[in-house]
């Protein structure tokens, strides 16, 4: 399985100009022969919070309509890293997933908001988890700053997840935060995880990519520097299930203990 990462920078509050990037950038996936493409969080509009009422994707309807269309003629899946979108009254952070078919196979508010990007005073909390199957694999997605939360994962990867995504915005400032966590998710869920953070800066923070595919055993696949960058990166899938037959953590789980 050939998935690609797409390392970019976003324009801070210009929804046009990132759409067009994010096109041209998941057409050069495509002609490097990746199968899943997955793009950072918040790609349409940034962190221009205070600005979502006038630039937030409504229902999500331009972002789900570039991701089916690209999907189907490229015949790729696309993991869209995440947008802000305004539904109803309320404004979200959400991912949306293609299939090779353009449907849009998931749909995930994210669940944990970042007080210090102020997430909380803007976006709603999403309140379901994001499981999904591209090619019958099962597979999980969540957003940036759920990364510290391992019981999230954990209920993906109860639910069969094998490759989790993690698209996010991650500051250079906890950038070994994001390193660790990213490869302690995958030791202890025995799962690859595949986390596409962005670069360049906006007003409040500077952001320096490595982003990362991680094995089940914890092995670095590919790590990322710090510039835009598109990276295939091969997996075999099959190695999930090694791991958890060597290690049965999931059958150890003594869950009455950890109420």
């Amino acid at each position: 399985m050939k998935i690609a990462c797409v390392q970019l920078d976003i324009a801070f509050g210009e929804p046009k100009e990132n759409f067009k990037k994010v096109e041209t950038k998941i057409r050069e996936a495509a002609e490097k022969g990746a199968e899943i493409v997955v793009l950072p969080e918040m790609w349409n509009t940034a962190y221009d919070l205070s600005r979502l009422e006038d630039i937030a994707d409504r229902e999500g309807s331009e972002t789900k309509s570039l991701l089916s269309k690209l999907a189907k003629e490229l015949h790729i899946h696309i993991v869209g890293g995440s947008v802000s979108t305004k539904k109803g009254n309320g404004f979200y952070n959400t991912m949306y997933v293609a299939n090779t078919h353009g449907e849009i196979v998931a749909e995930y508010d994210k669940a944990h908001l970042f007080k210090l990007m102020d997430e909380h005073v803007y976006l709603e909390a999403g309140n379901e988890k994001n499981i999904f199957a591209l090619n019958d694999v099962q597979m999980g997605g969540v957003i940036c700053y759920d990364l510290r939360f391992p019981e999230w994962f954990r209920a993906l990867s109860l639910n069969g997840a094998k490759i989790i995504f993690v698209p996010a915005q991650w500051p250079d400032k906890r950038i070994d935060h994001w390193k660790i966590l990213l490869q302690a998710r995958a030791i202890e869920n025995q799962c690859f995880i595949v986390g596409v953070n962005r670069v360049g800066e906006d007003p409040n923070n500077s952001f320096n990519g490595n982003s990362m595919v991680i094995g089940p055993w914890g092995e670095l696949l590919w790590t990322g520097n710090n510039e835009e960058t598109i990276e295939i990166v091969e997996i075999e899938i099959e190695e999930v299930e090694k791991v958890r037959q060597r290690i049965p953590v999931f059958q150890d789980r003594r869950e009455k203990l950890y109420i």
